[in-house]
C-alpha cells in the first residue's frame, strides 16, 4: 500500500517528495500543532501566572519584631513604648500579609543569620526615653525617636524588599497612633511642635544580614541553582541521545554529515543503567565548570567551596538520573515531559526570585516538592548563611536523596516492564 506522505513514483525521482505533497497530508500537522500549541499555553500560564500580581497574594511573610527598650518616666509614671508597640504590631495583623514573630535581639539575629525572617523592625534602647526628652524638648529640634527597619539580602532583593516595605508601614502607623498620644498631652504645644508630635517617629533602614557585593543583591544562588538544574536537564539529554547513536538505536547528523552504526543488541534497562552512569561521571564534571566560571572567572562572592562543589554535583547528577528515567518511560516526548517537570514547573515555583508567601496557593504546593525550590534552599545556605543546616540546607539534602532514590526506581520499573512485555526498542530501516 502505497503512502500518501510519499507516493511510489516519487521515490525513484531524485529529490524524493516534494514540499507541498508533504504540507497537504493533514496527518503531518496534527501531532506538532497539537503538542506544540499546548506546551506554549500552559508554559504562559504557569510563568506568568506567578508574577502577575505578587502583592496580592502576600500571605504571612515572617518577619522579626524586637524590642530592646528600656523604658523611662513618661507623664509621670514607668512607661515602656517599646513593648506597647511590637504588641499592637503583632496583634493587628492587618491582611496577614506578614507573620509578625517577637522575639529577643540574638534570636532574630540567629534567624536573619539562617533566612528564617525576611526582615526585623526593632525598637532601640533609648526609645521611650527619646519620645520623654521630645515631649519636654526646650530646643527648637529636638532629637526624634528612632525605629529601626533591618533588611535581609540574603533571602532575595524582592523578599527583603517586601519585608521592609511591611516594616516601614507598620512602623509608620505606630508613630501616628502615638503621635494622637502626644499631642493629646501637650494642647499647648506650639504649630511646628504639634507637627512634631503628630509624627514624631524616624524610620532607619539597615542591613540586617549583610551578603557580598558580588551576590547578585541575592540572585546569585537562583542563578546557580539554574545553572545546576540545565547542567542536569540539558546533559541528560544529550547523553541519551549520544548513547542512542552510539547503540545504532538513533542516527546521527551535523549539518549534511549522516552516521548510522550498527546496532548493538541491548535491552531498554542495560541502556538506561548506561545512560546513569554517563550522566554521574560527567555531572563531576559539570558542576567543577559552573564553579569555575562563577566562582573563579566571574568573581560570584562565595564561601565553603568544597561543599558548594559535592552539593552541586549530587543536585546536577539527580536532575540527570531523573531526565534519564523520564526519557527512557516515555519514549519521544520525554524531553517535553522532563523539560516541564524540571524547568517549567519548577522555575516560577522555586522562591529565589519571588518568595513563597507572594505566590499563589497553587505554586506553594509545587514547592513541596519541585526540585528548584530544594536545591535552590540548599546553594542559598550555602552561599549567604554559612552553610547553616536551618537555612535550608538539611532539606535539601533529603530531597536530594529521595529524588534520587525516585527516579532510579520509577527507570527500573519502567524499563523492566517494556523489557518483560518484548516490548524492544524499534530498529532504524533504510526507506
Amino acid at each position: 500500500m502505497s503512502s500518501p506522505v510519499q507516493p511510489p513514483a516519487d521515490r525513484a525521482r531524485p529529490g524524493g517528495v516534494r514540499p507541498g505533497q508533504v504540507l497537504r497530508n493533514p496527518k503531518i500537522w496534527q501531532f506538532p500543532t497539537v503538542i506544540v500549541s499546548l506546551a506554549v499555553l500552559l508554559l504562559s500560564l504557569f510563568y506568568m501566572g506567578g508574577v502577575v500580581n505578587p502583592n496580592a497574594h502576600l500571605h504571612r511573610l515572617p518577619i522579626g519584631l524586637v524590642t530592646v527598650d528600656r523604658g523611662a518616666v513618661l507623664a509621670g509614671k514607668q512607661t515602656d513604648l517599646g513593648r506597647r508597640i511590637t504588641d499592637s504590631i503583632a496583634t493587628a495583623d492587618a491582611g496577614k500579609q506578614a507573620s509578625w514573630r517577637q522575639l529577643d535581639r540574638a534570636a532574630a539575629r540567629q534567624q536573619l543569620a539562617s533566612g528564617k525572617l525576611y526582615g526585623v523592625l526593632e525598637v532601640p534602647e533609648d526609645f521611650t526615653a527619646s519620645v520623654a526628652a521630645l515631649v519636654g524638648a526646650s530646643a527648637a529640634t529636638p532629637a526624634r525617636p528612632t525605629l529601626n527597619v533591618l533588611t535581609n539580602p540574603g533571602v532575595g532583593s524582592l523578599a527583603s524588599s517586601f519585608a521592609s516595605t511591611i516594616n516601614q508601614t507598620a512602623a509608620h502607623q505606630a508613630s501616628l497612633q502615638l503621635g494622637k498620644t502626644l499631642t493629646a498631652a501637650a494642647p499647648g504645644a506650639s504649630g511646628p511642635a504639634r507637627l512634631l508630635l503628630a509624627d514624631p517617629v524616624t524610620v532607619t533602614v539597615k542591613v540586617g544580614h549583610p551578603i557580598g557585593a558580588h551576590s547578585g543583591l541575592g540572585l546569585t544562588a537562583f542563578y546557580y541553582t539554574l545553572l545546576l538544574v540545565l547542567a542536569g536537564f540539558m546533559g541528560g539529554n544529550v547523553i541519551s541521545n549520544g548513547v542512542d547513536v552510539g547503540l545504532g538505536y538513533a542516527d546521527s547528523e551535523i549539518g549534511p554529515w549522516h552516521t548510522r552504526r550498527p546496532v548493538v543488541p541491548i535491552n531498554r534497562t542495560r541502556t538506561l543503567i548506561i545512560k546513569w552512569a554517563m550522566s554521574v561521571a560527567i555531572a563531576a564534571l559539570t558542576s567543577g565548570l559552573i564553579m569555575l566560571a562563577c566562582v573563579v572567572i566571574l568573581g560570584v562572592d562565595a564561601s565553603h567551596l568544597w561543599l558548594l562543589w559535592v552539593f552541586s554535583f549530587c543536585a546536577t547528577a539527580t536532575v540527570g538520573l531523573g531526565t534519564q528515567a523520564i526519557n527512557a518511560a516515555f519514549g519521544g516526548i520525554g524531553q517535553l515531559v522532563s523539560m516541564f517537570v524540571f524547568i517549567v514547573l519548577a522555575l516560577p515555583s522555586s522562591g529565589t526570585t519571588i518568595p513563597l508567601e507572594a505566590l499563589p496557593g497553587f505554586y506553594r504546593w509545587l514547592a513541596v516538592f519541585e526540585p528548584m525550590r530544594q536545591l535552590g534552599g540548599g546553594v542559598r545556605a550555602i552561599l549567604y548563611f554559612d552553610a547553616r543546616a536551618e537555612a535550608g540546607l538539611t532539606r535539601a539534602w533529603i530531597m536530594i536523596a529521595i529524588a534520587a532514590a525516585l527516579a532510579l526506581a520509577f527507570g527500573l520499573a519502567a524499563t523492566s516492564y517494556y523489557d518483560r512485555k518484548g516490548l524492544h526498542r524499534m530498529v532504524p530501516e533504510t526507506a
